[in-house]
């Protein structure tokens, strides 16, 4: 009866101190535009792309949208010209996911396997105060998004 007792104001008290979930920040600098490398450049630790064709920047989730495993990003070796979304697309690169197979065109397209949906795009800008390059991974943005600096 009393360890029933002592559990019960245990519980009772333990209620009011809250859980408290720290997660890294959704929003972060990469540094001056003009310092990313051309190309892609992979951040492990936020599982993100990041590409820089010239002046033009946009950022792809290294997610796959299957299970969540990191996919992996492979520049392909000839160039391919594929119809997505009934546009005529020419293809440089492809995502693979290592888990169960999933594959996606360099602009997150899935294409094969089993992920339901392209990898998601995060909106990128210059912040004001010192012109950095600033990735917001809580916001989604189309495909087509680029940011040209």
């Amino acid at each position: 009866m009393l360890a029933a007792i002592a559990g019960l104001g245990y519980q009772s008290i333990r209620s009011l101190v809250p859980n408290v979930l720290y997660e890294p920040p959704q929003v972060f600098k990469l540094g001056l535009p003009q310092q990313l490398a051309e190309g892609v450049t992979f951040l492990e630790d936020k599982r993100l792309y990041v590409f820089r064709e010239g002046e033009s920047y946009y950022a792809i989730s290294g997610a796959c949208t299957h299970l969540g495993c990191t996919v992996k990003y492979t520049k392909l070796n000839q160039v391919k010209q594929v119809e997505i979304d009934g546009e005529r697309k020419t293809v440089t690169g492809e995502f693979n996911c290592p888990c169960h197979g999933s594959k996606f065109y360099g602009d997150g397209t899935n294409f094969a396997g089993p992920a339901p949906r392209p990898l998601r795009w995060f909106r990128l800008h210059i912040a004001p105060d010192d012109g950095q390059l600033v990735v917001n991974m809580g916001q989604e943005v189309e495909q087509n998004f680029r940011l040209t600096v």
